[in-house]
């Protein structure tokens, strides 16, 4: 099992920066992405990132060029640096971490970030 724990969000204008971390423990050493997603009430969970252990990284269009995903690989420890926000960027947002040898996908509780107009 894995358990993801995120930090870091919280109330930020328009224009600001939050950096999010999920710190990953357990079974970590079979990870091979992990990842942040956010979610609206009443909306699906929208991919934001992803980084894989080998550091690749994939990004939604909409934070191209303004979010940033990293990864302490050794502590599978992942952040994500988003600058210039939006309102509408106003969501829940969750780590996810999966394994691929298990099939398996793990979720933390979710991080809530707010950002006033």
């Amino acid at each position: 099992q894995v358990q993801l724990v995120e930090s870091g969000g919280g109330l930020v204008q328009a224009g600001g920066s939050l950096r999010l971390s999920c710190a990953a423990s357990g079974r970590i050493s079979g990870i091979n992405v992990m990842g942040w997603y956010r979610q609206t009430p009443g909306e699906r969970r929208e991919l934001v990132a992803t980084i894989s252990t080998v550091g690749s990284a994939n990004y939604a269009d909409s934070v191209k060029g303004r979010f940033t995903i990293s990864m302490d690989n050794a502590k599978k420890t992942m952040y994500l640096q988003m600058n210039s926000l939006k309102h509408e960027e106003t969501a829940v947002y969750y780590c996810n971490a999966r394994i691929y040898v298990w099939n398996s996908e793990y979720w933390g509780q979710g991080t809530q970030v707010t950002v006033s107009s």
